[in-house]
């Protein structure tokens, strides 16, 4: 019993890990209705520079929110360069922009640091909480992942950006015509999915070691833990973040093996397509013809 409750909080640690980059994909889908293929691999170069940082002197928080400030740059950045120009391009055409996008941070990645596998510092304690079933790392991933939902709810439910950020989500050409410079809020949609990225590449590289294929698994668990919640709810992918991590650790312990895992995500993303597609949290859209 021990053992299970073990798995069970170490499903939990991992899956606000998956919660985090879920989120950071829903802020994109939102604002542009498309799933960005290369979030993870944004968050493993973010993750880089924050170790390039940590390495030339500068203490953690700092080198923690300097990465932060430098991902949502990168975001908006992107956002302006290169998904601007594709607004109205076929669906096919962007989805071949982001993962062409995808393999070139990687690339770029192995080459400005290298392809060996280094240690990446946890900002936590080392002494052991939740009578020993948790690291302190692990409780601390899941506070950091809750504590961004509140600011996300905050920031969407009370201030002006947000409430602009929303109604351009909901309908562009309309939120143009009431003064909303719609341009601006995708750009910031963007940033901040590259900062929310950002957070869980660096909550993550303490517990996988960070490399240049640390996000590849991460990636798809984070998608699997959107669609259950609902690609399009905040909420929703945090909640799908914390079921996707207690399966794969149990189902992987217990059911398939640990060379299975990664097939937990694939299946449960099919599951959940094909009998509610909207998610547990999404709301299903019923366009009148």
């Amino acid at each position: 019993m021990n053992a299970f409750f073990a798995q069970l909080m170490a499903g939990l640690a991992t899956g606000g890990i998956y919660a985090s980059l879920a989120l950071a994909l829903v802020m994109i889908y939102r604002s542009t209705h498309h799933v960005n293929f290369a979030q993870g691999e944004m968050a493993m170069f973010s993750t880089f520079i924050a170790s390039m940082l940590i390495t030339a002197g500068w203490p953690y928080w700092a080198a923690f929110f300097a990465t932060v400030t430098i991902a949502f740059a990168m975001g908006a950045g992107i956002e302006a360069v290169l998904v601007r120009r594709l607004r109205n391009a076929p669906v096919l055409a962007i989805v071949v922009v982001f993962v062409a996008l995808l393999v070139i941070l990687h690339s770029l990645a192995g080459w400005l640091f290298g392809y060996a596998i280094r240690p990446f510092p946890s900002p936590f304690a080392e002494a052991a909480v939740a009578g020993g079933l948790l690291s302190p790392h692990q409780l601390g991933a899941i506070g950091v992942t809750l504590l961004m939902l509140a600011l996300m709810y905050v920031f969407f439910r009370y201030s002006p950006l947000g409430l602009q950020m929303r109604a351009t989500a909901e309908n562009p050409t309309s939120s143009r015509l009431v003064g909303v410079r719609v341009n601006r809020m995708l750009a910031l949609g963007w940033g901040l999915a590259g900062a929310i990225g950002a957070v869980a590449g660096m909550m993550i590289a303490p517990v996988v070691f960070l490399d240049v294929h640390m996000m590849s698994g991460v990636l798809l668990y984070a998608f699997a833990a959107a669609v259950l919640g609902g690609i399009g709810s905040a909420p929703g992918a945090v909640a799908g973040g914390f079921i996707v991590g207690v399966l794969e650790n149990l189902l992987g312990t217990y059911v398939v093996g640990a060379e299975l895992k990664l097939s937990v995500a694939l299946v449960l993303i099919i599951v959940v397509l094909v009998a509610k597609p909207s998610g547990l949290f999404g709301k299903a859209v019923v366009a009148r013809v």
